[in-house]
């Protein structure tokens, strides 16, 4: 062994063999040419829906207030939050699953696109009338209100009266079940009372 520190040179700049690098671009383009055309291939882009309205109610409150244990295990449709069965994704909270509901994703989860379809003219006066019929005053008379009160009446008394029934009725569940069932009338009489339980009936 010698003295002199033995190392690798590296005070040379660095030279590239620029015929491999061009061959490997080559390489490169070629793929992404063929892939391309694949891409065509796929056939013609699938053609979704226009949007449309909700036919449902969003349940936004069913679960309010409520407490729920929740296990890492669980599956997703009883884990914490709002559960989408159709991406099968569960979202913390009320505003992010509306959110979600309104997305892109979700909206294309269900075959409709973003677009909203263009209202002939036919169609915006069709709705124009259907708003004006109802918010017509006319439709709308004393007598009308006069039967809905009597009718939320009798509903009222039916119920209060219905209560009353179910009273009754489980104090004679009550009182059938404190009455003694084989307790001969004699004896009891000669033992100084009629009966075990409380005077009332």
């Amino acid at each position: 062994m010698s003295g002199t520190p033995v190392g690798v040179d590296n005070t040379s700049r660095r030279k590239f063999d620029k015929e491999e690098y061009l061959e490997r671009a080559r390489q490169r383009e070629q793929r992404e040419k063929e892939e391309a055309r694949k891409g065509k291939d796929r056939g013609p882009p699938i053609q979704r829906q226009p949007l449309k309205h909700r036919d449902y109610e969003v349940d936004l409150e069913s679960r309010l207030g409520k407490t729920q244990v929740v296990t890492p295990i669980a599956p997703l449709n009883q884990q914490a939050g709002y559960y989408c069965s159709v991406c099968e994704c569960v979202v913390k909270d009320s505003a992010n699953y509306l959110d979600h509901i309104n997305g892109k994703k979700h909206q294309r989860a269900l075959g409709m696109s973003m677009r909203v379809e263009r209202a002939s003219l036919e169609q915006v006066q069709k709705r124009f009338e259907a708003l004006k019929k109802r918010k017509d005053p006319s439709t709308f008379t004393e007598q009308d209100l006069d039967e809905r009160i009597m009718k939320q009446q009798q509903e009222e008394e039916e119920r209060k009266r219905q209560r009353k029934e179910k009273k009754k009725e489980k104090k004679r569940e009550q009182a059938a079940q404190h009455e003694p069932e084989d307790v001969d009338p004699d004896i009891a009489a000669m033992m100084g009372f009629g009966g075990f339980g409380s005077s009332k009936k």
